[in-house]
């Protein structure tokens, strides 16, 4: 049977609609979704509603959980944190290790966490190009033959490229809005990629993809 690998960016961010939220925050670089982002992150719920998805795995970060928790809500699945799959730990983009939410904080807040599991891969800061692509290649690799089965993984720009590229064995131009969905099916020992950046389920996607100093 093919295996499906969908990889999806989670939504709009606070930070991109008030800008000046970053200079007083208490975690800057761990922004909540905005109230559009919470829009996009449920209609990606609907969209995959129908389609056969067995796991969801998702980026730590706020945003990824809260994106990752309104799909889980509509398909009945339990969410879990890979940190493998965090966002680039680019030092020109944030100037420490971005602290987050606590693990028991999520999971209450959230509570289709799965504390359960443990991350395959933990990335380490600061990360230069080379290592958040290797960190990457490891955490895509290791999860699409670990299980099986078809995952959906929420995560960050970065990743949604580099993922991509990694299974398909080649460098793709991969489509990163936020909210985009990436389809993945290995049929033997091939990848092909039958979406690319999609956003025909959202009300509103953004017009140019867009990265920020903590993406």
């Amino acid at each position: 049977m093919p295996q499906t690998v969908w990889i999806a960016r989670h939504g709009n961010r606070f930070d991109f609609v008030n800008p000046d939220w970053f200079l007083t925050a208490e975690r800057p670089y761990d922004p909540s979704l905005s109230d559009d982002g919470f829009v996009q992150a449920k209609e990606l719920g609907e969209r995959l509603k129908l389609e056969r998805i067995d796991r969801i795995f998702a980026s730590p970060f706020l945003r990824t959980v809260q994106t990752a928790w309104e799909v889980a809500k509509v398909l009945q699945l339990p969410i879990c944190l890979e940190a493998g799959l965090s966002e680039w730990l680019n030092p020109d983009w944030m100037r420490a290790m971005p602290e987050r939410e606590k693990l028991e904080v999520l999971a209450e807040r959230y509570n289709a966490i799965d504390l359960s599991y443990t991350s395959r891969i933990v990335p380490q800061y600061p990360e230069d190009e080379r290592a958040m692509r290797d960190r990457v290649v490891k955490t895509i690799q290791t999860l699409a033959a670990e299980f099986s089965d078809n995952i959906l993984l929420v995560t960050h720009g970065a990743f949604v490229v580099e993922g991509a590229i990694a299974l398909l064995g080649y460098r793709a131009e991969v489509t990163a809005a936020l909210c985009c969905l990436v389809k993945l099916v290995r049929t033997g020992e091939k990848w092909e990629m039958e979406l690319n950046g999609d956003t025909s389920h959202l009300s509103q996607s953004q017009g140019k993809v867009r990265f920020a100093r903590s993406e």
